[in-house]
């Protein structure tokens, strides 16, 4: 169309995306294309953005877009489905969290509350704030199918497979995999807990994670709120997380955790991996209370 500049970015001859913005927590949105239909992969955090990725699409393949899946229930990856008139698919417990979320206030006070009692982080408050500054006209739409552990889905000499991973983010987490093009997308299932008190990793269950992740053949690997990553690029990072967690082990003490990664490495933590360790002490303590608990 001219005059037009299109945002769709190309991961392959078949597979597209919309890059994330920080400046309103916008995540990536994913499009695959088979010679019969397409599947859009996340709905946008409002109404416009999704509307926005649907004309880029619109503009860029020929064939007709059919899905919408859903890689979890946190509202910068749902808020603009109502806005995508199409099949929507997720896992059941992100219909859950999606009813829950129906019975929810969206409006600057009620927001508000919700940070003041711990339910919303404020984060999340001030990015919804931002995108949307009027939300009289946000609903929250539910899922049309919804399913267990995986699902297949053909395009039409294009397979897609939906796989449901547990994580610290979102127990509901989809990740979705292309075969055909070896891209793997993850929402954000590899990002840490934010909703639980301070934000934390588990080891085990990210170690758990990754060794799910690990048994696809991916060349590329696409996270909600980063740029595509070939595989020795992704695996460097994730690797390095692994081997820092396992330094940290059970310690619920940052200096102790920051002594322990010295006496390892020789050399004192940066400031990312400062964070990152912090990330790990304060998973150790949340399951320790879970266990004193239980």
């Amino acid at each position: 169309m001219q005059g037009r500049v299109l945002m769709l970015n190309k991961l392959t001859s078949n597979v597209f995306y919309l890059s994330f913005n920080h400046d309103t927590d916008r995540p990536n949105l994913g499009c695959v294309v088979g010679q019969d239909a397409a599947l859009l992969i996340d709905a946008g955090n409002s109404p416009m953005h999704a509307k926005s990725f649907l004309d880029d699409v619109s503009h860029t393949i020929d064939v007709p877009i059919k899905y919408v899946v859903i890689t979890h229930w946190h509202w910068d990856h749902v808020f603009g489905l109502q806005s995508l008139p199409f099949h929507s698919i997720g896992h059941e417990l992100t219909q859950e969290k999606l009813k829950w979320m129906q019975t929810l206030s969206w409006e600057d006070d009620a927001l508000d509350l919700r940070v003041q009692t711990g339910e919303e982080i404020a984060f999340c408050r001030d990015m919804i704030k931002k995108e949307m500054p009027s939300r009289l006209d946000l609903t929250i739409t539910l899922l049309a199918e919804t399913y267990k552990d995986k699902l297949k889905i053909d395009l039409g000499n294009q397979l897609v497979e939906l796989h449901h991973v547990d994580s610290d983010h979102a127990k509901d987490s989809t990740i979705i995999y292309i075969p055909n093009e070896k891209v793997l997308f993850l929402g954000d299932c590899l990002s840490p807990d934010l909703y639980s008190g301070e934000w934390s990793y588990s080891l085990g269950k990210l170690e758990r994670l990754l060794h799910k992740i690990k048994t696809f053949e991916v060349d590329t690997y696409l996270e909600g709120h980063h740029i595509p990553e070939p595989k020795e690029e992704f695996w460097s990072y994730y690797n390095e997380l692994l081997a820092i967690g396992a330094i940290v082990a059970q310690t619920m003490n940052k200096d102790k955790a920051y002594d322990l990664f010295y006496q390892e490495r020789k050399m004192k933590p940066t400031e990312e991996q400062q964070e990152l360790i912090q990330y790990f002490v304060n998973g150790n303590k949340k399951e320790s209370t879970f266990q004193n608990d239980n």
